[in-house]
């Protein structure tokens, strides 16, 4: 089984050392000094005080590495828009396509009725750009639940955690899935097939859409967001706007929101993603985590005044500290127009 992982980061490297351990033909699309080291002495994972090192393909022209069963995308949603058509040489007729990120996936209406089949989500896929160079079809939706970081260039740390969700977004139990978890699990990796994904993907970022704009904001710790009074209950009430989004366009949410801001306090004193990449000035994954909520709400016609104002908040941040917007400025200019 041939599996590219493209953007060999955190995760991506993570996934890469596990699935060659697995048994698959893994290579990896990366670039700079992390891609130079892992040419020159493997990708380096620390797991529980062992050292794993794998060696495998790995490049920044995609080109290279011909067409392939599985290509992983494990960089964030805005990089991954910026790559879709380089993306192409990877991709032959039954190849398919994971995607690996945060937010509200770019193929998120694909599979779910006549209805709303016509609709894109332009605030993660700005001129349909995923959606004509890789296509839906291709898609395998996927929610990551362990933590990694980068220590230093080609090297891996695990902090905790070996889960993955997966399933299609027409909600079928595809061979391809099955095929795929199989070769996940003989890596070391556990995996969860859902039904309909995009649950899992809410649940996922029903805590990620408040929590880390409002963690960037305030410069708290996850702990502190989650029970301080008034952050709490700004969180709970976004919280409540994206559940109502959510389920009018179908999806059911497994846990209350109680139960999910407990669960991110009982995390202790995390910084978030979405804080990290402000403190060390990288662009901030708002677009996925937080527009796209916004814009699927004015689409059912539910109205979501916290998140508006909160989203107008980071996204002054974002501007006044040179980290967003994240596609270019046309793009952006094009989407207020639209709105």
């Amino acid at each position: 089984m041939k599996i590219c992982i493209y953007g060999a980061g955190a995760i991506g490297g993570y996934m890469a050392v596990m699935l060659k351990r697995g048994g698959a033909d893994v290579s990896i699309v990366a670039r700079g000094a992390h891609l130079d080291a892992i040419r020159q002495n493997g990708l380096k994972l620390l797991v529980d005080g062992t050292e794993i090192i794998e060696r495998m393909p790995a490049t920044s022209k995609p080109g290279e590495l011909g067409v392939q069963d599985y290509v992983i995308v494990t960089l964030k949603a805005h990089q991954a828009w910026q790559v879709a058509e380089d993306m192409t040489p990877l991709l032959g007729k039954d190849t398919a396509v994971v995607t690996a990120q945060n937010g509200l996936p770019w193929w998120y209406f694909h599979g779910l009725g006549p209805s709303v089949a016509d609709l894109r989500l332009q605030s993660v896929d700005p001129d349909n750009r995923q959606w004509n160079a890789i296509g839906p079809e291709r898609v395998i939706g996927a929610t990551v639940y362990p933590a990694t970081e980068i220590s230093g260039p080609g090297v891996i740390k695990h902090i905790y955690g070996n889960q993955f969700g997966l399933g299609e977004p027409d909600c079928s139990n595809s061979e391809r899935v099955s095929r795929l978890a199989a070769v996940m699990e003989a890596g070391g990796l556990k995996t969860r097939f859902y039904d309909d994904i995009r649950n899992d993907i809410w649940v996922k970022l029903w805590g990620n859409l408040c929590f880390n704009p409002i963690s960037a904001l305030t410069g708290a710790t996850l702990d502190i967001v989650a029970t301080d009074p008034g952050t709490r209950t700004l969180a709970r009430n976004m919280m409540l706007e994206a559940q109502a989004i959510g389920e009018k366009f179908g999806a059911t949410f497994r846990v209350d929101v109680e139960r999910r801001i407990d669960g991110a306090a009982g995390v202790g004193a995390h910084r978030t993603s979405m804080l990290q990449d402000v403190d060390k000035g990288r662009a901030i994954e708002l677009d996925a985590l937080l527009t796209s909520v916004q814009e699927m709400g004015r689409l059912c016609d539910v109205d979501t005044p916290f998140i508006d104002s909160v989203l107008a908040l980071a996204q002054q941040m974002g501007r006044v500290r040179g980290l967003y917007p994240t596609f270019p400025e046309v793009v952006e200019a094009k989407l207020v127009m639209a709105s």
